[in-house]
């Protein structure tokens, strides 16, 4: 702030400008290419060298073909000039340049009011509390840069601008939070209109299963869903917590994938016990079409603006990506059977394996069938997982043409993918129909807000069987392998494969100890913060809206609350104009007071709103409507009055000057008659 106020007033005026479209500009490089930030750093850093050096501005004739090869760029980034990603780009570029081409004021505001349509944008690629939080501060910096430029006098210090704009903010946020609440809301996010470019969502699981696949996935640690137990129930155990997601049937000697079962199947035969479970789910936005849902779904769940439908097994999904964050309520079974009858429909479906491939495998299947008894075979599967050195890890091997053979008789080392995909081949090998389900497994729980966060690195894959009487049953060859991934989380079974972040101090007794530990009470405080912020603003839909003004009108249809309404307006007009007579100078309401008195004497006596007191003066004295003494009363009233509204600052306290003029001039009112 020294520096600034060191420097003269235009070029401390510029450099307040560059520092505020700074902040606009930053949060936009990481979606923006590269090439587009380096040439906005290097056109805002040539600008404050020609601001502190003097230097004279570029000429047109050189920053026109730098423009044009800009936009030759955005067109080669994107293969577009339109849309979402290539208009903020241009945008983006287009304030870098204006910088270097401002020769008036007029110049200094369209950079302003750019910038302005700049941090909206900001919100198309994230939404989170803090990218608002900055987005607050880079308003405030404008804001600032704008009553800046608008003193023609003496400037302020900096800190009483910043004061003044924080001002500024605070008047406007309830008229901020009003129409958040009650201003008709659009159907869904911009991004996700026509023509808004790319979707906001991340991919997540896919309908393709190979191996790498989930442990790449594994590696993000952003949330997939939110889980909330309704009616206070206690959480299952964590190993019962399994989310299901999608059933890969196919495989194709590569990767496994949903195949045609689906349409083969006539109908699903579920049979449940016991209490259901009761909970809420937040899911996050994808470029996917699937719900996750707690093993086994009871019913289907209700999405606003979307049509739910479910496969033959047990699969829930839209018809559309969920492009936006959703919210629907389930009921789930723990205990339940799934076409548990005596006889499969067609179970050859779940018997196919592709010719030519995983010959050993296939033949340690075959094998298996002198077992008589189907779980006794998957009994065997199991056993060699646990007794043999297999490894579970993040980073396995890479595998050829007959991964199966080469992961069970070589690597022996692989993720969840590699253990469910293999045993599901040796059960169907084994004539024991058999398939591969993905989805979630396990979740965090927030003791802070009640939440259960379930996050891309919990993504898994586990096998169910058939068996008859008993239908398809879980069956997880992972925790055969590595326990402490269903029984803890993925981090106990895995060591983290980097030692930075906060989920790597995990292991560290600062992190760990419960709820009690400082840096895990911190985590669950920022996640209920975010948390927050997702239920309670970037997920008020338009039907939360309507639910919302629906139940204000019926607590306001009673007399007693319109009754409390009209006393706390009545009060809070009070409350202003107490506030208003209180902030009037004395001076001032004596002269207010001669002005609506001289008024009421006679029509022609009114001041005009652009008169000024000298004038006003003369006027009353040419009408002659008044007496003598009353004319000399308001002459001398209104000559004191001018001296004092327009004379220099005078040393000492104001406020008891100003009383002891006003007491003069309520002597001289009162002889104005």
């Amino acid at each position: 702030m020294s520096i600034l106020r060191s420097l003269p007033r235009d070029k401390a005026d510029t450099l307040l400008l560059l520092g505020s479209v700074v902040m606009v500009l930053a949060p936009h490089a990481a979606h923006l290419p590269p090439w587009v930030t380096l040439l906005c750093a290097a056109t805002l850093a040539w600008r404050a060298v020609v601001t502190l050096r003097g230097r004279r501005m570029p000429p047109a004739l050189l920053l026109l073909p730098v423009a044009v090869a800009a936009m030759v760029g955005v067109q080669f980034s994107y293969q577009t000039l339109l849309g979402r990603d290539a208009g903020v780009a241009m945008l983006v570029l287009l304030v870098a340049f204006k910088m270097l081409e401002m020769h008036a004021r007029r110049d200094l505001y369209v950079v302003i009011f750019l910038c302005f349509f700049l941090v909206l944008s900001n919100f198309f690629y994230a939404q989170g509390i803090g990218s608002a939080l900055l987005m607050v501060a880079a308003v405030l910096a404008l804001l600032t840069t704008q009553i800046s430029f608008g003193f023609t006098g003496k400037v302020p210090p900096l800190r009483a601008r910043l004061a003044l704009g924080a001002r500024m903010l605070l008047l406007a946020a309830p008229i901020a939070v009003l129409l958040f609440f009650v201003f008709p809301r659009l159907g869904g996010p911009l991004w996700g209109m026509p023509g808004g470019g790319g979707g906001g969502g991340r991919s997540g699981l896919s309908e393709r299963m190979a191996p790498g696949q989930l442990s790449n996935l594994a590696m993000s640690g952003e949330p997939a869903f939110r889980v909330r137990f309704l009616d206070g129930e206690a959480a299952p155990a964590r190993e019962q917590l399994y989310w299901r997601g999608l059933v890969l049937d196919a495989f194709d000697g590569t990767a496994w994938t949903r195949g045609g079962s689906i349409a083969a199947r006539s109908g699903t035969s579920l049979s449940v016990r016991g209490q259901a479970l009761r909970y809420e789910i937040t899911q996050e936005p994808s470029d996917a079409r699937w719900l996750f849902t707690l093993e086994m779904p009871g019913r289907m769940p209700q999405l606003a603006g979307y049509r739910v439908r479910a496969s033959h097994q047990l699969e829930l999904s839209t018809e559309r990506p969920l492009a936006q964050r959703v919210r629907y309520a389930m009921q789930s079974y723990p205990d339940y059977a799934l076409d548990g009858q005596e006889a499969l429909e067609d179970p050859n479906q779940w018997l196919l394996l592709p010719y030519g491939y995983n010959p050993r495998a296939l033949a340690a299947g075959l094998a298996l069938r002198r077992e008589a008894e189907p779980a006794r075979r998957v009994e065997a599967v199991l056993r060699q997982f646990r007794e043999q050195p297999f490894s579970y890890t993040l980073e396995p091997p890479l595998l050829g043409r007959h991964s199966v053979d080469e992961f069970l008789y070589g690597t022996r080392a692989g993720f969840c993918e590699h253990y469910s995909g293999a045993f599901v081949f040796l059960m169907r090998a084994a004539g024991i129909p058999a398939r591969v389900v993905t989805g979630y497994q396990g979740g965090e729980s927030n003791p802070l807000d009640g939440y259960f966060t379930v996050r891309q690195s919990d993504a898994h894959a586990w096998a169910e069987v058939w068996l008859r009487g008993r239908g398809w049953v879980r069956v997880d060859p992972t925790a055969a392998v590595a326990p402490e991934r269903v029984h803890r989380n993925l981090a106990a079974a895995v060591p983290p494969p980097a030692p930075f972040g906060i989920d790597a101090l995990r292991g560290l007794s600062l992190f760990d100890g419960g709820g009690n530990a400082l840096l895990g009470r911190l985590r669950h405080a920022l996640g209920a913060v975010n948390n927050g912020w997702n239920q309670w603003v970037l997920n008020y839909t338009p039907e939360r809206q309507r639910g919302f003004l629906q139940a204000l009108g019926a607590q306001l249809a009673g007399w007693p609350i319109a009754v409390l309404v009209m006393t706390a307006g009545a009060v809070l007009l009070v409350i202003r104009i107490l506030y208003l007579r209180r902030e009037m100078n004395p001076v001032e309401a004596v002269y207010s007071s001669l002005c609506k008195r001289l008024a009421q004497l006679a029509p022609g006596l009114a001041r005009a709103a652009d008169e000024g007191p000298s004038a006003y003066a003369a006027r009353i004295a040419a009408t002659r409507q008044l007496a003598p003494s009353a004319l000399a009363a308001a002459t001398e009233f209104l000559r004191r009055y001018s001296a004092w509204r327009y004379a220099p600052s005078q040393p000492g306290p104001p406020l008891r000057r100003d009383r002891q003029l006003a007491a003069v001039l309520k002597s001289l009112l009162s002889q104005v008659r």
